[in-house]
């Protein structure tokens, strides 16, 4: 006991017996006071006493109305502390009291959780909003700048279409005026050369009327008749005019284009609960794995490790059962445009149509994990390479995956190399899954990599999304994907008990995880963008609401 701290004279004492660390105190007294010595101190009755645990010492104030009383209840009524006195008057009778330091206690409880949610939970919430602004004011600018540059090109391009018709309409005029110019210089080489024979013939004339040569003037021939008339002279019926068009806006700007409006909506930050469906996918191996909107009020699902397929409705009711034809449970499932179902097998995708079941795809060396129906009618499915496939490999000695898009059986497009020729997606034991975003984008959840990779339609790399930048060490682990109208990037973190919000750049927006998830895994929307959700363990099937 070198410290300081514990010398003696730092050690709080009774201060009856010298007792160390006395757990009681008179707040009347002021005086410390350890278990022994308080029966010793209140049966002094020349005096009041009012005994309170050591860490509550000083918390009674002195009544404002009885200067020698402490108050010792607090009166819930008008929200005051109270002695003894005042609670006996009439004035608080009828009045709520409790007392003072179970009061104090609640309160500090109550204080305690406060500061732990606003430490813990809502000041961090508050902090990641606080960071995405400036990111929010920057995409902003970046969109700005990108519809400016598209309305210059545009304004450039009618510019230049005006100045080709102004100056093909100028060589109009250059080419008419040429025309007239020749008429009057044909009319003046005619009119100059008439004048010069009449200038010949007055000579002519002048001379034998001064001869009295017979001869001569017997050759005369008048010719005046034939100069009465000026050459032939040409006529313009009709000069070129220039009649301009009135302006007309509202063809401009229909030559121009359009300019879609802004529309904001707010993202809840308490998410609702609008249906709880409990599915028949509730036991291990056999989870509630993967849902898909039939329409906004039946749903399709299925589980791990049952080949059943089951159609609820909003009230949980078992509308029909499909069974797999392999036997083998369904990797994932999709609803196409028309309303089908389609889902992937081991080695194949197939189509339920009705009671039918038909094999779309048959796949040789690869299985497919996730499937997609896109808004043109197409199928993207994503798969890896099985082992089988490995033995063929010359480049490269591990599992291989791909997106490969599919018109019917036809396979249209296979996206699996970046620009440097590296895999875009990883492999490893869990599955990937895919969306197709409004603006035609590509996205995978590649929980292996803890990344939501998005590609073009063309299938070049756009981003790729490893969770909020003010998180960075955190784990990320997306699961299941899905997109909505407003082309925002929703995906499970599944071991976190949440969902990313992200927008089609790869913008973080919002977590939904204050709603009582429980390891979220399958999603979809409606056509109201309502989120379904199913829970891993509990097979149930939520409906949220996370938009005003």
């Amino acid at each position: 006991m070198d410290d300081p701290m514990y010398s003696l004279q730092d050690v709080i004492r009774c201060d009856l017996c010298e007792n160390p660390v006395p757990p009681k105190h008179c707040n009347i007294c002021h005086v410390h006071l350890c278990e022994a010595c308080e029966g010793k101190h209140l049966s002094d009755e020349s005096k009041d006493h009012y005994i309170v645990p050591f860490k509550l010492r000083g918390i009674t104030p002195k009544c404002t109305k009885h200067s020698t009383e402490v108050c010792t209840e607090l009166c819930t009524t008008c929200n005051i502390p109270v002695c003894p006195l005042c609670v006996a008057s009439s004035e608080h009778e009828q009045h709520i009291k409790t007392d003072i330091l179970k009061w104090f206690e609640t309160k500090r409880k109550l204080m305690q959780k406060d500061l732990q949610d606003l430490e813990k939970s809502i000041y961090p919430r508050y902090q990641e909003a606080a960071i995405n602004i400036p990111v929010q004011r920057v995409d902003v600018n970046k969109r700005s700048q990108k519809l400016t540059t598209a309305l210059d090109k545009q304004g450039e391009a009618l510019h230049t279409e005006i100045d080709t018709i102004i100056q093909g309409m100028k060589s109009e005029i250059d080419v008419m005026d040429a025309q007239h110019i020749a008429a009057i210089d044909q009319q003046e080489v005619a009119i100059n050369h008439t004048i010069t024979e009449i200038t010949q013939i007055i000579l002519d004339l002048r001379r034998l009327l001064d001869t009295s040569d017979v001869c001569l003037v017997s050759e005369y021939t008048s010719r005046t008749e034939e100069f009465r008339s000026l050459p032939a002279q040409f006529q313009v019926t009709s000069l070129p005019t220039f009649t301009p068009q009135e302006i007309n806006r509202e063809q401009i700007h229909q030559q121009i284009g359009s300019l879609s409006e802004l529309t904001i909506t707010f993202l809840l930050d308490e998410q609702q609960i609008l249906t709880d469906i409990q599915t028949e996918f509730t036991e291990w191996p056999n989870r509630l794995h993967s849902v898909s909107c039939l329409s906004d009020s039946e749903l399709w699902t299925c589980g791990d490790s049952v080949n059943i397929l089951r159609l609820y409705n909003l009230q949980g009711e078992l509308l029909r059962s499909v069974q797999t034809e392999s036997g083998n449970a369904p990797r994932d499932i999709a609803v196409t445009r028309s309303g089908d179902l389609v889902y992937a097998d081991y080695s194949s995708i197939n189509l339920v149509s009705g009671t039918h079941i038909q094999t779309l795809i048959t796949l040789r060396w690869w299985t497919p994990r996730g499937l997609c129906s896109t808004s043109s009618g197409d199928l993207l499915v994503f798969m890896d390479s099985d082992d089988d496939f490995l033995v063929t490999l010359t480049r490269y000695d591990e599992k291989q995956t791909k997106v490969v898009r599919y018109s019917g059986s036809t396979e249209k497009q296979s996206i699996q190399w970046d620009d440097q020729g590296k895999p875009l997606y990883s492999s490893g034991v869990y599955n990937k899954y895919l969306s197709e975003n409004r603006n035609s984008d590509i996205c995978v959840a590649d929980s292996d990599a803890g990344a939501v990779v998005v590609v073009s339609a063309a299938g070049k790399l756009r981003f790729k999304y490893t969770g909020p930048p003010s998180t960075p060490r955190e784990s990320f682990y997306p699961y299941r994907i899905t997109t909505d109208s407003r082309a925002n990037i929703l995906t499970s973190d599944w071991d976190n008990h949440r969902i990313h919000i992200i927008d089609q750049d790869g913008l973080f927006l919002r977590f939904i995880h204050n709603c009582g998830l429980q390891n979220p895994r399958g999603l979809c929307v409606d056509s109201r963008d309502n989120l379904f959700v199913t829970e891993l363990n509990t097979g149930k099937v939520k409906k949220l609401q996370y938009y005003k």
